[in-house]
């Protein structure tokens, strides 16, 4: 999935964020003749509920269906990021420095598009991360998906 274009990205922050909830991210794929999916991830301190989704789920719906934003049929899931919470922005990244990563590449870099590693840091528009002891950057911009690594 990709991350959804940034006027629909606000269009969903500004019911979610109302609410009390933190808009991790939104991802949306086009699903050709059998509709797209519109995923929606939310977040607070507190933890997320299925409660919470519900509601959430309910807002944003009213909303998209009075500015309708997407022209095709989709199904929208409202969740919380999860142990593998998904990078979408920069402050993220920051966020989450010293944790292990995995990252998705648009296109190759160095021979490969799939990184895994330690998160050291942001540094203008690029991240930083250690794989096994080689410091690997990598540009914002070519970043398809970005995904904590649960650590037990």
């Amino acid at each position: 999935m990709a991350r959804a274009p940034d006027k629909l990205t606000e269009l969903i922050g500004s019911v979610v964020e109302p609410m009390g909830f933190e808009l991790v991210g939104v991802e949306y794929a086009s699903g050709g003749s059998s509709g797209g999916l519109l995923r929606v991830y939310i977040d607070q301190e507190a933890g997320i509920s299925v409660d919470d989704c519900a509601d959430v789920s309910h807002q944003v719906s009213g909303v998209l269906d009075v500015e309708d934003p997407i022209r095709e049929n989709y199904s929208l899931e409202v969740s919380s990021p999860g142990l593998d919470r998904p990078l979408f922005y920069k402050e993220h990244y920051r966020r989450f420095v010293g944790s292990r990563v995995k990252i998705s590449l648009r296109a190759k870099q160095d021979g490969r598009r799939r990184f895994e590693g330690r998160l050291l840091g942001v540094q203008d528009n690029d991240v930083v991360i250690d794989t096994e002891g080689e410091e690997i950057i990598l540009p914002l911009d070519m970043i398809e998906k970005a995904r904590l690594v649960p650590e037990f």
